[in-house]
């Protein structure tokens, strides 16, 4: 019984290795598509900032 309790305690630290690995995955895909989301951010800039000129 006491191994098993010690079981549920030590699934507690699986959401940070979880949390963790989304976070590595997310900031390798940044640096794979950087250029691209650069571009996208840029052009969603302008389009706001022109768009926003003619009100």
């Amino acid at each position: 019984m006491r191994m098993w309790k010690r079981f549920l305690q030590e699934e507690d630290a699986l959401g940070t290795v979880e949390l963790i690995l989304i976070i590595v995955v997310l900031i390798g895909l940044v640096m794979i598509f950087k250029e691209q989301l650069r571009s996208l951010v840029t052009n969603i800039l302008s389009k706001i900032t022109s768009q926003s000129n003619s009100i």
